[in-house]
């Protein structure tokens, strides 16, 4: 059911996205203090988002030329390395008190963490039968959320009790581990490794042989391999539309947003929008976990789980617009989280199938780099949009473009009946 590569992938990943919170958490406590500055402080997100859409960009080319576990080993390793090179500048011994230095490791680490998640979620169908892919994809998504739900309280006590050094200190030595188990990561459909050395993919030369009056492909044509299948593809286009309006959408859940509806229309203090993410983050756990319950009743109508689970969001994000009283905000929250994990679980696993393994790394990294991108724009748009009609009406149009997601799949129904990957155009 579910090769062992698949539990070493899952568990380096699930460590990797520990250590990741840890750092987050550390260096912005680090900068915080150092400066007293919220602007210097919100660098280190913003720089590890625009390192990450430029590894996004560039990452097709590796992607097509080695192995996907070994740029999972090669991506940890480097993390590995230059926490060991940011643990050792701000050590006692050197007592660096530049940020340029901090910053600049940043935008590296960030970079090389940019390949992960385009391998990890092109490497899953490839480690498990498509029958229990859905379950797959589930058990992977409720285990970032519980890392994201208990990772950030546990990091702030880690920092707050021990300082951000002997954190910086865990975290390069937990991306060792999280490399070391990599190293055990088989993909099936290369070729066995003749050594730890062997990591050139075997699908360039193949092709290559394949015959020899046709060339190999440029690399401009690999870099846009991944946007030209998503574009071509009504399936494709349909799925990354529903993700890009999950991206816009997300934004309303995080930072100021929250806050100022907390403030504006709940009138409470900043206490509880600390409440609200931890339900918020309850509910997709929930969510996840009934997901793979529930697992051979969704496989039968997946298309349909999925638009349920985008119109359950827009109903709960509307209710929660509306909402004034405090106390019922939190059950609101509690039960968005199911939707959300339904719908991100079930689309995941409908990109899995809609082409095939050697193509979906680049789609996946592709979708990524929109995604990065959209982010980026959305802060700023939808800061615009609470700025110039208000908080609630931020999120009465946050659950409008979900309704408008759900509306673009219902219109591309036909394409999703089909049921076998690359089938669809």
């Amino acid at each position: 059911m579910f090769k062992r590569s698949f539990y070493y992938l899952w568990g380096s990943q699930s460590l990797s996205n520990t250590v990741d919170v840890l750092y987050l958490v550390a260096l912005t406590t680090l900068v915080l203090d150092k400066t007293g500055s919220i602007i210097f402080a919100t660098l280190v997100p913003f720089f590890r988002v625009i390192a990450q859409f430029l590894s996004g960009l560039a990452a097709p080319l590796m992607l097509v030329r080695y192995r996907l576990p070994f740029l999972l080993t090669i991506a940890q390793s480097g993390q590995f390395l230059l926490f060991g090179v940011m643990a050792l500048y701000l050590s006692p011994l050197m007592n660096g008190q530049s940020l340029l230095p901090i910053y600049m490791l940043i935008l590296l680490i960030s970079f090389l963490d940019g390949w992960t998640s385009p391998a990890r979620n092109a490497l899953i169908p490839r480690l498990v039968h498509d029958d229990v892919l859905l379950k797959a994809n589930a058990m992977v998504a409720t285990t970032d959320q519980i890392i994201q739900f208990a990772g950030w309280a546990v990091s702030g006590i880690l920092v707050a009790a021990f300082g951000s050094y002997p954190v910086l200190m865990v975290v390069a030595a937990g991306y060792g581990v999280a490399m070391a188990v990599t190293l055990f990561i088989e993909d099936p459909t290369e070729s066995k490794r003749r050594s730890i050395w062997d990591v050139r993919t075997g699908r360039a030369s193949a092709s290559s042989e394949h015959s020899d009056q046709v060339s190999a492909p440029s690399r401009w044509d690999t870099l846009k391999e991944g946007w030209i299948v998503l574009w071509q593809s009504r399936r494709l286009r349909s799925m990354t539309f529903m993700d890009m309006t999950d991206a816009l959408g997300s934004t309303v859940w995080v930072g100021a947003f929250m806050l100022v509806f907390v403030k504006e229309v709940l009138l409470k203090n900043e206490d509880w929008w600390g409440y609200i993410n931890a339900s918020y983050f309850a509910g997709t756990v929930i969510g996840g976990f009934l997901v793979i319950a529930l697992v051979n009743r969704l496989e039968k109508r997946l298309f349909m789980f999925m638009l349920l689970g985008l119109l359950g969001y827009a109903l709960c994000t509307a209710v929660f617009a509306l909402n004034t009283f405090a106390p019922l905000t939190l059950l609101i929250v509690l039960v968005t989280g199911p939707f959300t994990e339904l719908s991100a679980v079930t689309r995941r696993t409908l990109i899995q199938r809609s082409c095939t393994k050697d193509q979906l790394p680049k789609v996946f990294s592709a979708q990524g780099t929109l995604l990065n991108l959209l982010f980026g724009i959305s802060l700023f748009a939808m800061s615009f949009i609470a700025e110039l009609l208000g908080i609630v009406n931020l999120y009465l149009i946050a659950a409008a473009i979900s309704v408008l997601a759900a509306g673009v799949g219902w219109w591309n129904r036909k394409v999703f009946a089909e049921e076998h990957a690359g089938t669809s155009t």
